[in-house]
């Protein structure tokens, strides 16, 4: 599978945190703080904005390296992705994802 499709499904590939990282971009780091503050209702950083993406070896966000619970049920699964789990379909955080992105489930199966 390709390594920048997150655990969850979603394209780390294409994600702005992810893009302001590799390029560099501190413009694009505080637009993405800005929002993710306003979506999350918790203060985020622009500083907190470093990530190179979920499965891949190198920088991540706070929240992705070591909040987010479907990154690390499926570290401690030991899974590639959830679309390797046979409990996806009645998992709650991942669905969570998937009801309100269709891509992120297509691309898990």
């Amino acid at each position: 599978m390709n390594p920048y499709i997150a655990y969850c499904g979603l394209d780390c590939e294409s994600c702005e945190a992810r893009l302001a990282t590799i390029t560099d971009d501190d413009a694009l780091r505080a637009r993405v703080a800005a929002l993710w503050s306003a979506l999350n209702g918790a203060e985020i950083t622009p500083e907190m904005i470093h990530c190179v993406g979920c499965r891949i070896d190198g920088v991540k966000t706070p929240y992705c390296e070591a909040l987010c619970p479907i990154r690390q049920c499926a570290l401690g699964r030991g899974v590639e992705t959830c679309g390797a789990c046979g409990e996806k379909e009645s998992c709650a955080a991942l669905g969570r994802i998937t009801r309100n992105n269709p891509d992120a489930l297509r691309r898990l199966t």
